[in-house]
């Protein structure tokens, strides 16, 4: 037991580095191709930008661009030490969370709307309501707060705080899925069977693993 601990420790903290400097290369990624995007012809690199298309550009490269600010700034208000000490630090960081967070949602549901998906309708749905979801937990975060139930607001920032990171669990479960796999029922144009299930498995789940602990959570108080 006393040398299990330590290695428990160990790995959480590997882990926990691992997945912070992924979320950082991630982020960095988005912002400096979202920036390329918004000013650069980028058709003969991705299929997501639109030859002639400006406004839905704006809409899919501004989403890179301040999904990745939301990604970078979310862990800080998880940190309870900054929210005490320096609560207007809080505020502020939170209130550029919550506005990119709705920018992020509108530009992905502007670009769902007027071009689609790579994958089709299933693939479109799927995002949507990820989108959808981003949006109206952005709003309840803003809205409670100001209302002053702090408890409530917790939950949804929390919430919130999954769909952030959303983009970058969608791109770590291929990475986990070929390094096991090499890349089974998944297909370039993302319609195999894989891919289906990865255009509501990179929130979906998560959301439901939080809302478990934060139900057992709220009755494991005394009352």
């Amino acid at each position: 037991m006393q040398l299990r601990r330590p290695l428990v420790t160990m790995a959480a903290y590997a882990g926990g580095a691992l997945f912070a400097v992924s979320l950082l290369g991630f982020a960095a990624y988005s912002l400096r191709f979202g920036l390329r995007g918004v000013g650069t012809d980028l058709s003969d690199e991705t299929y997501i930008y639109t030859p002639g298309g400006p406004f839905v550009n704006i809409a899919i490269f501004s989403h890179m661009i301040l999904g990745g600010v939301a990604m970078v700034l979310a862990p800080v208000q998880l940190s309870s030490r900054i929210r005490m000490r320096l609560p207007r630090l809080h505020r502020v960081t939170g209130r550029v969370i919550v506005g990119a967070s709705i920018a992020v949602a509108l530009g992905g549901l502007a670009y769902i709307a007027l071009r689609g998906t790579i994958a089709g309708p299933l693939m479109d749905l799927g995002f949507a309501l990820y989108g959808g979801l981003m949006l109206g937990c952005a709003v309840q975060v803003l809205r409670l707060a100001r209302a002053g139930d702090f408890e409530r607001h917790s939950a949804w920032a929390l919430r919130l705080f999954v769909l952030v990171l959303g983009s970058l669990i969608y791109r770590l479960h291929y990475v986990v899925w070929f390094i096991l796999t090499g890349g089974a029922w998944s297909a370039d144009d993302l319609t195999g069977p894989f891919d289906k299930v990865q255009y509501f498995a990179f929130y979906i789940p998560y959301l439901i693993a939080l809302e478990v602990w934060i139900r057992r959570r709220r009755t494991a108080r005394p009352a």
